[in-house]
């Protein structure tokens, strides 16, 4: 996922609160956190990456290539990069408690999507996968990221005419309406703990994960004054983009 660095200010509804937003803290328990652990083993999700990524173009991508993941959680997405050979790695997540779970040769950051901690022009590959939609202010976060992940790709990639982004994120595909008005089923969720972790996940980040679904139009016209489209595809509750800096 989805998985994650979410967006600084990350703002979530209290279960015992009703709806209103209530911010994390750093040495609370997370409810939003343990839903993703359990939503699928980490073998499970670095399967899941490494056909996401095979299928998105990694293939050809130069093996020496500074690849950054952003919002990359637990780093399950570092690992399905570094098993297809790639060295050269980082992650960033807003979560110290995710980021503390990873064992791996990549070099994580503490940090926050909007404002990257990165040299102008100073890497090759930027890759979100599922962190976009945790964003609180719609279009302004989702502009001010957009435009440092620019910023921060080099106009000509190590190997590649230019440089890359890779985004995979939810959007209202028929599947996607159907899984959640599935796991609004109580009798579903508990033969089926995947589908209690997705609606529990759903819950903890209605506001920010209801916004992103309702301005498919927004996105797709922001992500392109920024990035030139090489693949766009809709599938299965997903929306898979990759592009080459403006």
């Amino acid at each position: 996922m989805n998985n994650l660095l979410r967006a600084n200010l990350d703002e979530r509804p209290s279960m015992t609160g009703g709806s209103e937003p209530q911010q994390r803290s750093v040495a609370s328990p997370d409810p939003w956190e343990a839903a993703y652990l359990r939503f699928e083993t980490p073998e499970q999700e670095i399967r899941k990456f490494i056909g996401r990524l095979q299928k998105l173009g990694a293939k050809q991508w130069p093996r020496d290539a500074q690849i950054v993941e952003l919002f990359c959680g637990r780093g399950n997405g570092l690992h399905a990069l570094h098993r297809l050979g790639f060295q050269r790695l980082e992650g960033l997540d807003l979560s110290p408690r995710l980021l503390a779970q990873y064992e791996g040769p990549a070099t994580c950051t503490v940090g926050d999507c909007r404002h990257l901690p990165f040299a102008d022009q100073s890497k090759d590959i930027l890759i979100v996968q599922g962190g976009l939609h945790h964003l609180p202010n719609l279009p302004d976060d989702l502009q001010q990221t957009f435009a440092e992940m620019r910023r921060v790709l080099r106009p000509a990639g190590r190997g590649m005419p230019t440089g890359r982004v890779m985004i995979v994120e939810p959007w209202r595909t028929p599947f996607l309406t159907f899984a959640h008005w599935v796991s609004e089923n109580w009798l579903a969720r508990r033969l089926w703990q995947k589908l209690d972790a997705l609606a529990v996940m759903t819950y903890y980040e209605r506001r920010t994960y209801e916004q992103w679904l309702s301005q498919p139009h927004m996105i797709t016209k922001l992500v392109r004054t920024y990035f030139t489209p090489q693949h766009e595809s809709f599938a299965w509750g997903k929306w898979n983009f990759v592009g080459t800096p403006r």
